[in-house]
């Protein structure tokens, strides 16, 4: 049962006029509904919810002038944590929130930032168009499309940002922008991976894909093998059509043994095609139940619009990128269910090794798969240690997933080159450091 929660320490800042008249600020009946996120608690000084770009660029100049923490959020579900702080200002998004099919013949969209996936989904659906997007309907759209996309469909139509057009963003002077391939092309490729550390993105344009119905199959395996398990899975996984997309969860189940769930799904309903798809993945280990489906796209991802109130208890997580499921990758991944509560493999390759590493920020196109290991504050140590040992067979960090923050992260994610662009360009774009509360990015290169 949830209590009330204590009243906040944080003082209420004091704004100006404009500010004021969107803030909530400790003290306000509306402050417990908006001061957390999924994963952490927060006691902001405010939270601003803003209204327009002007508004943005408001708190933008307020944040730089009184030197207090600066977050922004569009959803508050990112298992980072990085959408609230203590005694800052939160730029919440949330009602800038409206999804445009611009033109239906071409399936070009405009979301706002503050829009969920579901609301989107829903949106989308009469058209028979989706963007693939998460597993979530109530994750918030600028966070994951700032970042990735990991969607229900990723082997197929590829990441969320893989199909980003345009983005519109309030800069760190306050000026508002439009960018893409021929307007501030290097802010555009830095936007889609590292867009948290550029400016305040207020909504996007995006190409969605012809989308209708899916066939959906959650099944549970026995996965007391475990390595053997996973690395049957991973190999029926990445022999399966692009049609296929499937998410796997293992945790300890009764008697200490592994359980996996599987959340796969085809896109398209055809019956034979979908046997035919799933049989490889439903052999990977003894099936203890399987359900399967065929559902609208959208109502996969329904928006709930609950409060955050730091509800996973799970608030510790580790994300990193796997090539191939090996069998010495499966037993370091087997061995973090000692101490995680949850371990989770989404399929990625396919269509996202289509693009160019070199086409934006976010350069991983080699993997086939994005890992995340999530336990308890007090077994973080233990995960740590588990985590360092798999480490080797690891290619890449996908950010959304990982409450780390340093240069380990930072390289991991950006590999190489691509992280000394970016450090090039958050000098140019943010030389003050305003937007430094998201996996910040250094004014100069890493000594090596």
């Amino acid at each position: 049962m949830r209590t009330t929660d204590p009243p906040s320490r944080s003082p209420s800042l004091d704004l100006p006029e404009r500010l004021g008249a969107v803030a909530v600020r400790p003290g306000d009946r509306r402050y417990d509904s908006v001061r957390h996120t999924y994963t952490r608690p927060g006691s902001p000084g405010a939270v601003l919810l803003v209204r327009s770009a002007g508004d943005i660029a408001a708190a933008l100049a307020h944040a730089r002038a009184t030197q207090v923490p600066l977050t922004a959020r569009s959803g508050g579900h990112g298992i980072s944590g990085r959408s609230t702080n203590d005694g800052g200002i939160v730029v919440d998004l949330s009602r800038l929130n409206a999804v445009e099919v611009l033109d239906s013949r071409s399936a070009l969209v405009r979301v706002e930032a503050g829009a969920r996936w579901g609301e989107v989904a829903a949106a989308l659906a009469p058209y028979g168009l989706a963007l693939s997007s998460g597993d979530t309907g109530d994750v918030g759209v600028g966070g994951l499309a700032t970042a990735g996309g990991i969607g229900l469909m990723s082997r197929l139509h590829g990441l969320t940002i893989d199909h980003m057009s345009a983005a519109e963003l309030v800069l760190a002077d306050g000026s508002v922008v439009r960018t893409d391939v021929e307007h501030d092309p290097d802010l555009f490729w830095a936007v889609r991976g590292a867009g948290a550390n550029f400016g305040v993105a207020t909504a996007f344009e995006f190409q969605a894909e012809p989308v209708r119905d899916v066939t959906v199959a959650v099944t549970i395996h026995d996965a007391a093998d475990t390595s053997a398990f996973l690395t049957r899975w991973g190999a029926a996984v990445e022999a399966a059509p692009r049609a296929v997309t499937s998410f796997l969860t293992l945790v300890t189940g009764a008697g200490g043994r592994a359980v996996a769930q599987a959340m796969t799904v085809y896109a398209g309903t055809d019956a034979t095609a979908v046997r035919t798809a799933l049989a490889p993945l439903l052999s990977a280990g003894r099936v203890l139940r399987n359900q399967a489906f065929t559902t609208p796209y959208h109502q996969l991802l329904p928006a709930g619009h609950e409060p955050q109130h730091a509800q996973q208890p799970l608030s510790v997580s580790r994300s990193g990128l796997v090539d191939h499921i090996t069998p010495p990758a499966a037993e370091h991944i087997t061995a973090l269910l000692e101490t995680a509560g949850m371990v989770q493999l989404r399929s990625v390759g396919g269509a996202v090794n289509d693009a160019p590493p070199e086409a934006m920020a976010y350069s991983h196109r080699t993997q086939n798969f994005s890992l995340m290991a999530a336990t308890v504050p007090a077994l973080r140590d233990d995960l740590d240690q588990r985590w360092e040992r798999l480490h080797p067979h690891l290619n890449g960090l996908y950010l959304s997933f990982e409450t780390r923050t340093g240069r380990q992260q930072l390289e991991d994610a950006f590999p190489g080159a691509v992280l000394e662009r970016l450090i090039a360009l958050k000098s140019h774009y943010d030389p003050d450091h305003l937007f430094d509360n998201n996996f910040a990015l250094p004014s100069v290169r890493f000594p090596h």
